[in-house]
């Protein structure tokens, strides 16, 4: 949604007008051949898409920023192992004084599976199991795994991150499974383009399989959507949708005027 030439000037937009958080996106590899369909019916983007690594550019962001916290919409977690992510986030969280919010899915672009060699029809019980190791990295002095996808010896992993137990980890997707693993691992749940109205269908359905597993505590619910003012702001809140992520401009150079004239509308307070 936005040329990278663009992604500080907005980051430092954000940050001085009081977004909550920056959220980039993330692909290993962009392949020819197409095999895969994004669930919101959106056509994939072309190979050529610049695409940068989002743990090492957020880390970038974390030094130019202050205030705004810092995320993956969404990581494929499942398609690498655990050590690099979780060596990595852990950075960012300590770096950024606890602003990183790990977005994580399983992925829909099958051809990106298949060049790098991993078994796409793995990648959910994948994600399962890396982010289990990831907590465990980053909340544990020794940890010994002896899973399916990523068994180890045991190993230590210092420094911690920033946050106790690591950064939030935010599950995305729109399946049935998808949001089982939400419910039953995650912290919260990205969604992707949204009405007030659907999402309050998917709120629903969280709230009663975190019902049915037992859990529950904090849950955040991210979704993206469009926001034009206070009052439509107060609807998402009111269906119980915690985050609504925008891109308010139409080409990447009214960015900032856009982000500027949004915070106007909604109220947006800069921070001290």
């Amino acid at each position: 949604m936005l040329n990278p030439r663009s992604f500080l000037d907005a980051a430092l937009a954000a940050d001085r007008l009081g977004y909550e958080a920056v959220f980039m996106s993330d692909h290993l590899v962009l392949p020819v051949r197409t095999a895969g369909q994004l669930s919101h019916g959106a056509p994939p983007p072309p190979a050529i898409t610049p695409v940068l690594d989002p743990i090492a550019y957020l880390s970038f962001l974390a030094g130019q920023t202050s205030n705004v916290r810092l995320g993956t919409f969404v990581y494929l977690l499942g398609l690498r192992h655990p050590f690099g992510p979780a060596r990595g986030f852990a950075t960012l969280d300590l770096i950024s004084a606890g602003r990183a919010i790990v977005g994580v899915g399983a992925g829909w672009l099958i051809s990106e599976w298949e060049a790098a060699g991993v078994d796409a029809g793995e990648r959910g019980a994948r994600l399962d199991e890396a982010i289990a190791v990831c907590r465990r990295l980053w909340s544990e002095p020794e940890v010994e795994h002896r899973g399916t996808f990523f068994p180890f010896e045991p190993v230590a992993f210092e420094p911690k991150p920033w946050t106790p137990g690591g950064p939030p980890v935010m599950v995305g997707g729109e399946s049935d499974r998808a949001l089982r693993r939400a419910a039953r691992l995650g912290d919260g749940w990205l969604g992707m383009s949204h009405t007030p109205a659907s999402a309050a269908r998917v709120v629903r359905r969280l709230e009663m399989l975190r019902a049915q597993l037992g859990r529950s505590g904090p849950f955040e619910i991210t979704v993206i959507g469009d926001v034009h003012d206070r009052d439509e702001l107060e609807e998402w809140s009111e269906v119980g949708v915690h985050r609504v992520v925008v891109s308010p401009w139409r080409t990447s150079r009214e960015a900032v005027p856009a982000m500027e004239a949004l915070a106007r509308r909604v109220g947006l307070e800069p921070p001290p």
